[in-house]
């Protein structure tokens, strides 16, 4: 179990009432099943009321249940398998649950992410982005949907991006061969955490480069080489890790870009409206047939 969790319940233990100490003792033995559990659902479990389940987060140092229940979350993602999530998901919710737990998961992710981001620390990275000879962008697995999506927005911005091939690791150095001081390299990765990723990091902060995090946490392996470290939530959906936070972060990082390089990016999307009128890029839509529905 987290480190920190388990000092604070073995600190406290001493002090616990009964129920306190049922609950405790419960935690430690199934925080993998604790994690997807209502307050409500803890407390008929262990035969205590709701509120004495409450009061056991704020005795340990918790600002409410549902700060607990995150801090066994960050746990539990690093930990669990793919199947063991998707089993626990099961029994947490019932199907006509999933789309309100799902959302309202999401839009708690994106909440944290504003509180918690260093506008300072956004700045910088942006800061060095615009001013990168080249920027590299890694991100694998998951997260490689990420990095693509980046790529394809950065490339109409800047004409001095690549977007690094994760397929192996000697192939992720060969791309990265020329990284040096004057580059930005990008890196994201979520638990479960890319070696691959924190390697390249590694690798070109080593050479100096503008090294740039896109991750959960200040523990996270990607944190300790990077020059920028920028923060996004990133919770679980059964065996999905949930993106939208992340991905906004990302929209975030574009359009600070793109306002950088204002006059630049103005004349780019004016010479692509007429290439994709002239080629027929998008299929055209008719505004009557639209003001009629």
């Amino acid at each position: 179990m987290n480190n920190q969790l388990t000092s604070r319940i073995r600190n406290k233990m001493s002090e616990f009432s009964k129920g306190q100490r049922l609950i405790a003792n419960y935690i430690e033995e199934h925080y993998d099943e604790v994690a997807f559990m209502t307050a409500a659902k803890l407390g008929a479990m262990v035969g205590v009321s709701e509120s004495t389940v409450v009061r056991f987060a704020t005795e340990i140092g918790y600002a409410g249940y549902p700060e607990l229940q995150r801090a066994m979350h960050e746990m539990v993602r690093s930990r669990m398998t793919s199947v063991q999530r998707l089993e626990m998901t099961s029994k947490s919710c019932s199907k006509h649950q999933l789309i309100d737990v799902v959302l309202n998961r999401d839009i708690d992710m994106i909440r944290r992410t504003i509180d918690e981001t260093s506008r300072e620390i956004f700045d910088g990275a942006v800061h060095a982005i615009v001013a990168a000879r080249k920027v590299y962008l890694i991100g694998a697995r998951s997260s490689h949907a990420l990095a693509t999506f980046l790529s394809y927005y950065f490339n109409l911005i800047f004409d001095n991006v690549q977007l690094i091939n994760c397929t192996s690791e000697a192939e992720v150095f060969e791309q990265m061969i020329r990284v040096g001081k004057n580059d930005a390299v990008i890196g994201i990765s979520f638990p479960r955490y890319s070696k691959r990723a924190v390697k390249a990091l590694q690798f070109a902060s080593n050479r100096k480069a503008r090294v740039i995090a896109i991750t959960d946490s200040v523990l996270s392996p990607l944190a300790e080489p990077a020059e920028f470290l920028l923060l996004a939530h990133s919770g679980m959906a059964s065996f999905v890790d949930s993106l939208v936070a992340p991905l906004s972060l990302v929209n975030a990082l574009i359009v600070s870009c793109a306002i950088y390089k204002q006059d630049e990016v103005k004349d780019v999307f004016d010479s692509l409206e007429n290439i994709w009128d002239e080629y027929g890029v998008y299929e055209k839509v008719d505004e009557k047939n639209i003001e009629m529905v």
